[in-house]
Parts: structure tokens; C-alpha cells; sequence
């Protein structure tokens, strides 16, 4: 008899291979991205179950929540000719089928070396989780105190390659009126208000 944990693993491992395969054969790339999300969703359920809970909610924060959710804003503010799109299919076929086949036997390959056994991944660990932490406060600990210096140097790339991109894209227009946050600080209440007395029956 199969354990609870067990048919939890096959479902959610069934689902996978499944929304995989409807991403590559599905025709409309909407339906695409929607199969995606599926596919993360399952293959952070494994990761759970793994007990990498943490790279499990990485998955579905960043992937899903970000990565895909940019697919479809993406899909949905371009216009799509799908005449277009199925004219290349048929002459990158082959070269597809190769890459893949190669993909594969890489994959068995490296199952029958037992690079995906537990004993294998075991040696390989550099630092293993200590007995009783969880693997969310185990990683924060390993980030935070060997590898804090270059934990800080891959943030300071990434914040200048952002700013870089703002930089990049940012395109001043003539005729567009800015905001000027410097003269709204100065404004005084002289500038903003003034006051007129009228006399009874005279307009302004």
C-alpha cells in the first residue's frame, strides 16, 4: 500500500509532466503561460515535500508572481498573428527533437551514474541543516554569516542593473508637464491664496 505522502508525490508529479507537456503543444500562447503557472505551482508542491519549503515559496513568489504574471501582460498588450507564428514550426522541428533527445540522455546518464540518489546528494552537501532547524532559518543562517559579503555584493548588482534599466528607458518629451517637487516644498501661502474683498452688488 502507497502512503498518503506518497500519492500526494504522483499527483502532484502526474500534474507536472502533464501542464509541461500542454506548454509545449498547446497552440495559444495564453494557454501556454496558464499551463506554466500550473507547472510551478506543481513543482513547488515537490520541492515542499522535499523539504525545501523555502525554494518551494521562491517558486511560487517569483515565478508565479512575478515572472509569469509579466507573460501575460506581455501576451496581452501585443498583437498576435498565430499564422505567423505556426509557419517555423515544421523547419525547427528537427533541430528541437535533437536537443531534446541529447537532454534526455544526459538525464539517464546521470540517473544511472546516481547523481540523483539520496546517498550521492548527501556527500555532496558542503554544509548540511543542523538537526532540529528548519531549512527557511538554516539557509538565512548560512547567507547572513559565510556568505554575507557576497550575499551583499550580488544586491548591489542587482539595485545598479535597475537603476541602469531606469535610466536606459527613461525618455524626456517635449509639451508634458512634470512634477516639480522642489517648487510645491517652496510654495508659501502668499503664492497660493489670495484674499479680495467685494463690495456688496460688485462681481470680482
Amino acid at each position: 500500500m502507497l502512503a498518503f505522502a506518497d500519492l500526494v508525490f504522483y499527483m502532484f508529479a502526474a500534474m507536472l509532466l502533464g501542464s509541461a507537456m500542454g506548454v509545449i503543444f498547446a497552440k495559444n500562447p495564453m494557454h501556454c503561460v496558464l499551463l506554466l503557472i500550473l507547472t510551478f505551482f506543481n513543482a513547488a508542491g515537490l520541492f515542499i515535500l522535499l523539504g525545501a519549503e523555502f525554494i518551494g515559496l521562491l517558486l511560487v513568489m517569483v515565478y508565479v508572481g512575478a515572472i509569469a504574471v509579466m507573460f501575460l501582460f506581455v501576451l496581452m498588450t501585443i498583437d498576435i498573428d498565430f499564422a505567423v507564428l505556426k509557419e517555423g514550426f515544421a523547419s525547427y522541428l528537427p533541430s528541437g527533437l535533437i536537443v531534446g533527445a541529447v537532454l534526455m540522455a544526459e538525464l539517464v546518464i546521470a540517473g544511472q551514474a546516481g547523481l540523483f540518489s539520496g546517498a550521492r546528494i548527501s556527500t555532496l552537501t558542503a554544509m548540511p541543516a543542523p538537526d532540529g532547524v528548519e531549512n527557511i532559518r538554516a539557509l538565512g543562517q548560512v547567507l547572513f554569516t559565510h556568505y554575507l559579503f557576497p550575499f551583499q555584493v550580488a544586491a548591489l548588482i542587482l539595485l545598479v542593473a535597475m537603476i541602469g534599466a531606469i535610466v536606459l528607458t527613461h525618455r524626456r518629451r517635449e509639451g508634458v508637464r512634470r512634477q516639480n517637487v522642489m517648487a510645491q516644498i517652496a510654495r508659501t501661502r502668499e503664492d497660493s491664496l489670495s484674499i479680495v474683498k467685494v463690495k456688496p452688488g460688485q462681481g470680482i
